[in-house]
């Protein structure tokens, strides 16, 4: 199946001079989301997942998924004031200005394998700072997966030395 035809582009979205890559067409066609999800998955099956960790908000989508079929927990990153608990923050710079993401303090033991994934990666800066907060609270991340990876901005690079899948390229 060529997940591509899959995803809608939309030009201009959500400003001008951006291609927006639109995961919803391939969200509601249920064989397709399938696909995604059991072939997320299988990368990982039998590899000891203890935690899936995935970003706000359609990270929850595939996330969520991932980790029921890998049966390990989930745990959601969010913006902050989003969670009820405590919490440990990371700051990440965007093209203009920062922003930052949360996890709680308590959802991942030390030691336990992490598995992230993403509908994105981009820049890189949205994984790399899920990257420092799993590595706050001990996590081993074991592989980092996402649907669609946008090769021209080299967000990749900024996770050497981690396992990246990405299952579609543009």
């Amino acid at each position: 199946m060529d997940l591509k035809t899959r995803i809608r582009e939309i030009p201009d979205f959500p400003k001008e001079g951006i291609l927006f890559y639109d995961v919803t067409t391939l969200l509601k066609d249920a064989e397709a989301f399938k696909r995604v999800v059991d072939k997320m998955s299988s990368f990982y099956q039998g590899e000891g997942i203890q935690k899936v960790v995935a970003m706000e908000s359609r990270g929850f989508i595939l996330g969520a998924p991932v980790a029921y079929s890998l049966g390990a927990g989930f745990v959601p990153v969010r913006k902050p004031g989003k969670l009820p608990s405590d919490v440990y923050e990371a700051r990440y710079e965007l093209e203009y200005g920062s922003d930052s993401l949360a996890i709680h303090q308590d959802a991942i033991a030390p030691g336990e394998r992490v598995l992230i994934v993403d509908d994105l990666i981009a820049t890189g800066g949205t994984v790399s700072a899920t990257v420092q907060l799993i590595k706050k609270l001990g996590g081993v991340i074991h592989g980092i997966v996402f649907l669609i990876e946008l090769t021209g901005l080299r967000g990749r690079n900024k996770l050497d030395g981690y396992n990246v899948i990405s299952l579609v390229a543009y």
